[in-house]
């Protein structure tokens, strides 16, 4: 019997109902002679809605629900001494044979009988094979080495153990031309699980991830949406035990109704947010090109009023300002007014001698190899566990704004390189100097509410005041990526940040005069006496 799976589009509302129901009781059933077609549940729901306790009595029914397994509470994790030498014999082959393909791997597991096989459905078992090829074809894709991976082993034995304790009992279970097995993840999950439910949808089982915190495991294994639907809901609830017995309900309608109004007001998409909505999303900037003038236009302006600033549930996108002004308006009480200006905004570091950071010498390597996740970028929960870790007083959303930050940065970067320098050298120095950003810096993070004002740091390099650095040009790249607005004046028009950063990651304004020796001048705090007369003479004031 073929199986034709068809992705079913579910909500937060209705996935308990569509996921207990029988397959023949779904749209789009169609049983003929050789093939079955039908809908499935494939889904990750994160989050809790608008009411905690419906969330738990929700789950209670579902995992009651015949033909409901709730995978996560139940997993078996025997095997018998056959099967796992069986596997070990296999597992020593394949590292004997690094180059082996994915479809001789599955082939000798096949031959050592470590697949089960139904010979009333022969169709069945061509389908496991070619999940089994798709599965392990997406960790190859996914981990260097592959099957020599240290995390392989691990993964491997737990797909065989699994398919022999749950899948296989639940094939001999349920006829398919009626229903197939209704999965229910809830919780935490390792690389093993991630990869047998991954197994199982392929093999067009219902599967539901659930997690009330709003993780979201599962994205790593399908991070474009193309085998589940993605259903993401705020919550604020820590994750609890399954529900084995049925919760009392708690919360009113009033209760409810000012959740969801809440929601449709503020949520992701709302033109209206809330103070510290997006405390625990993850800053990513979006840096604008704009001319001299539209730069105090935009300065004054928050950041969900600027142009392609838009949020998810896990990202809020900054549109922020990254400039370099050289020379000097003619009108230099123009000049001053404009960069006095940036600099009076209340969350703003100005820097007017340099270098502001020093290179730091310590030997990161060791730190930086730690923190690489699997596919060979870093990792910002290993980073925030790291002993090297400096920022853990700061609020745990904007330790993990800047971790992320600090991995795009090393991902992408954005240096250039000098005489003799490879791009992990790069990384590597990128990595060193964001372990110490300065405390004035880390204090305009910390009270940067995303949608709102946005920090800037403003600096102003004539070259008698010192020489902007490369850890300096480093430090920018970082702020830079976190979603801060820089701006960097240089009257006499000579080349700092460009000997460090390509000219394309920022704007360049030339004014009108090149000015060399030409000091910081300060904000005038004079009264303005000589202003309030004339306003009061001219419009006929007493």
């Amino acid at each position: 019997m073929i199986r034709k799976p068809m992705l079913m589009t579910i909500d937060y509302t209705n996935w308990m109902t569509e996921l207990v129901k029988p397959i023949s009781a779904r749209p789009n059933y169609q049983l003929e002679t050789d093939n079955v077609q039908y809908s499935r549940v494939a889904a990750r729901i994160t989050g809790t809605g608008f009411d905690e306790t419906e969330y738990l009595l929700a789950l209670y029914k579902a995992g009651q629900a015949p033909g409901v397994h709730v995978l996560s509470e139940s997993l078996d994790k025997k095997i018998t001494s056959e099967r796992f030498q069986s596997i070990q014999r296999i597992y020593d082959l394949i590292q004997e044979k690094p180059n082996l393909s994915i479809n001789r791997f599955v082939a000798f597991l096949e031959g050592e009988q470590l697949l089960p096989r139904y010979n009333q459905d022969p169709d069945f078992n061509r389908l496991i094979r070619a999940a089994l090829i798709e599965v392990f074809g997406l960790f190859q894709k996914k981990h260097t080495g592959a099957f020599n991976h240290p995390e392989f082993r691990r993964v491997f034995l737990d797909m065989i153990k699994w398919t022999w304790n749950h899948l296989d009992k639940w094939v001999n279970e349920t006829p398919i031309t009626e229903d197939i097995p209704h999965v229910i993840w809830y919780g935490d999950m390792n690389k093993s699980q991630e990869y047998f439910l991954f197994y199982l949808i392929v093999l067009g089982i219902d599967v539901v991830v659930l997690h009330p915190e709003g993780k979201d495991d599962f994205k790593e294994i399908d991070p474009e949406n193309k085998w589940t639907v993605s259903v993401k809901y705020p919550s604020t609830m820590k994750i609890q035990p399954f529900p084995k017995e049925e919760p009392k309900r708690q919360g009113t309608v009033a209760y409810r109704a000012s959740k969801e109004i809440d929601h449709v007001l503020h949520h992701e998409g709302s033109a209206f947010y809330k103070p510290w909505q997006f405390r625990n999303h993850l800053p990513v900037s979006v840096t604008l090109k704009t001319t001299y003038d539209e730069i105090f236009l935009l300065a004054k302006e928050k950041a969900f009023i600027r142009p392609n600033f838009s949020s998810t549930a896990e990202e809020v996108s900054i549109p922020s300002l990254f400039a370099k002004v050289s020379g000097v308006s003619t009108n230099r009480k123009e000049y001053w007014d404009k960069l006095h200006g940036l600099t009076g905004h209340s969350n703003c570091v100005t820097v007017n001698n340099f270098p502001y950071t020093q290179d730091i010498k310590a030997n990161n390597q060791f730190h930086y190899q730690h923190a690489l996740g699997s596919d060979g970028r870093l990792d910002s929960e290993k980073m925030m566990k790291g002993n090297w870790w400096q920022y853990g007083q700061l609020h745990d959303g904007v330790q993990k704004g800047i971790a992320t930050a600090i991995a795009r940065m090393c991902a992408n970067p954005k240096m250039k390189a000098q005489p003799g320098e490879s791009k992990e050298h790069i990384q590597l120095y990128l990595f060193t100097q964001a372990t110490a950003i300065p405390v004035e810096l880390l204090n305009i993070m910390q009270t940067f509410d995303y949608s709102q004002d946005v920090p800037k740091v403003v600096l102003y390099n004539t070259e008698k005041n010192g020489v902007l650095s490369k850890a300096d040009a480093a430090l920018l790249l970082l702020l830079n990526e976190f979603g801060l607005d820089i701006v960097l004046y240089n009257p006499p028009g000579h080349n700092d940040l460009e000997m460090y950063i390509d000219k394309k990651y920022f704007d360049h304004h030339m004014l009108d005069d090149m000015v060399f020796d030409y000091s910081f001048q300060e904000r005038r705090k004079d009264i303005p006496i000589v202003s309030s007369f004339l306003n009061r003479l001219f419009n006929g004031r007493d």
